[in-house]
């Protein structure tokens, strides 16, 4: 009996701490877009996610006034990084051309625009999980 009780303290234990997890959210803005065709894809990403799959979260934004903002809600303390495009078209994917430039707008949360793809290390940013804003330029 005495095993059960202590069985049934762990895991009530374990409920409240993960319920009580650091959560919070990011605002991100592109302030620079140019046209008003399409909308502008967010998408946020952990370490593991970067560059390989799916987001964390995605927002697809309209595009208003030049600017384009993203409210990722509920996002538990981590590190993240915030990859944006312009989808003029509408096709949901980035759109290059013959010789593999791109066609359409985009950027990173570190505001670097190297050579090749985004990188990681220059992306990516610490949530404390209360509420951050990120601005992002293409």
């Amino acid at each position: 009996m005495k095993t059960i009780a202590v069985l049934v303290a762990i895991l009530l234990g374990s409920l409240v701490q993960a319920q009580t997890e650091e959560t919070g959210s990011i605002t991100a803005t592109v302030p620079n877009v140019s046209g008003t065709e399409g909308n502008v894809r967010f998408g946020l990403y952990s370490a593991e996610t970067f560059m390989k799959s799916a987001p964390e979260f995605s927002v697809d934004a309209e595009i208003k006034d030049g600017k384009a903002i993203a409210n990722f809600e509920s996002v538990p303390a981590g590190t993240y990084a915030v990859l944006v495009m312009h989808d003029k078209n509408g096709n949901g994917k980035m759109d290059f051309d013959a010789n593999g430039m791109p066609q359409e707008s985009y950027g990173s949360s570190g505001n670097t625009m190297p050579y090749g793809p985004p990188v990681w290390e220059e992306s990516k940013f610490e949530f404390s999980g209360e509420k951050k804003e990120l601005e992002i330029r293409f």
